[in-house]
């Protein structure tokens, strides 16, 4: 993927430094051209959701994602527009009976406090926090002795990101255990997995919902949202739609969403190069081995970065502990012998994309992403890359 031309002010990489294929973007991320070729190959483009061919299309999803995940048969699938942005509003409406608790780390948890927090029918939300680069949890001995001294309403409705895209901390996946001190005998534990989803082997069966988008590992576009649904979120969805005095949009209501998902279809117009896009990636994943090859694959790309870094003698791994390193989002500090803002440009100028970090961090560094679509000896270039770049100079 070169460049058409490089600015005069700034270096060419040497042809045998450059990527075959210079997306290594957050989100979306890098589509296979197998996807592509799906796509244009379509006859389903600019034809109704509600018949026969898209239904399939939308069931080959729902059963792949089911192959993928090994979902027991009473866990459901449940399908609708918006994103993940979407479905925080969904599991506030939907969800959370009368009170979240959030374990928050990263830009991304933060947002789905902030609509809990903001809902004018729940009690104030508790919010456990760690700094951007740490982890936090709602199992850990800070998060048992905040929920034993909390004076509130009981929590019914546990939430956390598996990964926070915004710096590349990776959470262990757990269950809050119903019953415990502050936690309500029926709460469910709801996990953010946009962009971990489909590159960890993970057992969602540790969750009741673990939802995501697909425009990160599975490399489709974004504007969906896709929610594994446990028997008990499942109740919670129907008991919640249920209540008279609740405001419950259609748009935000689980169970409307999950009553078309059963039927292979979403209450609203679905985005159907979306759709084509990620049954292509579902299919390819499940041919090439399933969760246990896409993380594998993850893992060669990310720890070819991570290695490189803890070596470099102007360079550091953003998240210093080894088990919360994420395997799809590698983010890298650099001190002040190396100008981050200009590496990127300069592979920007040179094809190689979408390295920058995250806005809001402020941080100089590089955040590229490893999904399963990225290839490791792209991801093995990209890091000489940015060695010839820095011995070249700013």
């Amino acid at each position: 993927m070169a460049a058409s031309h490089t600015p005069v002010d700034l270096p060419v990489l040497p042809a045998e430094l450059q990527p075959s294929d210079g997306r290594f973007g957050c989100g979306p991320s890098k589509v296979r051209s197998a996807q592509v070729e799906a796509l244009s190959a379509s006859p389903l483009i600019g034809t109704s959701h509600r018949q026969r061919p898209v239904l399939d299309l939308v069931a080959s999803i729902r059963e792949g994602l089911r192959a993928l995940y090994a979902l027991p048969s009473e866990w459901e699938i449940a399908i609708g527009n918006g994103g993940s942005t979407a479905f925080w509003a969904v599991a506030t409406t939907s969800l959370v009976r009368e009170r979240a608790a959030h374990a928050v780390f990263g830009e991304f948890g933060q947002k789905f406090a902030d609509e809990t927090l903001a809902a004018p029918f729940l009690a104030p939300s508790l919010v456990l926090s760690a700094e951007a680069g740490a982890v936090a949890t709602l199992v850990d001995e800070a998060a048992l002795s905040a929920f034993a001294q909390d004076e509130g309403p009981a929590v019914d409705l546990c939430a956390y990101p598996h990964h926070e895209t915004s710096t590349g901390a990776l959470s262990p996946l757990y269950r809050v255990t119903p019953g415990s001190a502050g936690v309500s005998d029926d709460a469910l534990t709801v996990v953010d997995a946009t962009s971990i989803a489909g590159g960890v082997n993970a057992d969602v069966t540790a969750t009741d919902v673990y939802y995501f988008a697909p425009q990160k590992c599975f490399a489709s576009d974004g504007g969906l949202w896709f929610a594994l649904l446990s028997p008990a979120a499942q109740e919670r969805a129907r008991e919640l739609h249920a209540v008279k005095d609740r405001w419950m949009p259609q748009f935000l209501d689980l169970s409307i969403a999950l009553d078309n998902s059963v039927k292979n279809q979403t209450l609203n117009t679905p985005a159907l190069a979306t759709l084509i896009m990620m049954d292509e990636q579902i299919q390819w994943m499940l041919a090439s081995g399933g969760l246990p090859a896409m993380e594998a694959r993850c893992r060669a790309s990310s720890g070819a970065i991570y290695t490189w870094a803890d070596a470099h003698p102007h360079a550091a791994p953003f998240i210093t502990r080894e088990e919360w390193r994420s395997p799809v989002v590698a983010t890298v500090d650099f001190d002040e012998a190396v100008d981050a803002s200009y590496l990127a440009r300069v592979l920007r100028a040179n094809g190689v994309v979408d390295v920058e970090p995250y806005r809001k961090l402020g941080r100089n560094q590089l955040r590229i992403a490893t999904f399963p679509s990225v290839e490791s000896v792209d991801v093995e270039k990209l890091v000489a890359s940015i060695d010839w770049v820095i011995a070249q100079g700013s």
